[in-house]
């Protein structure tokens, strides 16, 4: 059984690693951040690189709306 995410992507699409070393303020901010997400800690800075990255245009294929500039 091949699972989707919401994009469309595979969920067994290959996934690269690596070291990330953080304040540990910083992590454990990500950390509650995440708890309040239901996300796990490496989903939760996933999910803020990609948004970081579209709002900035990128990411293949997105652009920077008026609308993602103005929101916090």
């Amino acid at each position: 059984m091949l699972i989707t995410s919401r994009r469309g992507a595979s969920s067994l699409a290959k996934r690269d690693s690596f070291l990330l070393r953080a304040d540990p303020q910083v992590l454990d901010a990500v950390r509650r951040w995440a708890d309040d997400e239901l996300r796990s800690i490496n989903g939760q800075i996933e999910y803020l690189l990609r948004q970081a990255l579209k709002e900035a245009g990128r990411l293949p294929g997105d652009k920077p709306t008026a609308e993602d500039k103005t929101q916090p």
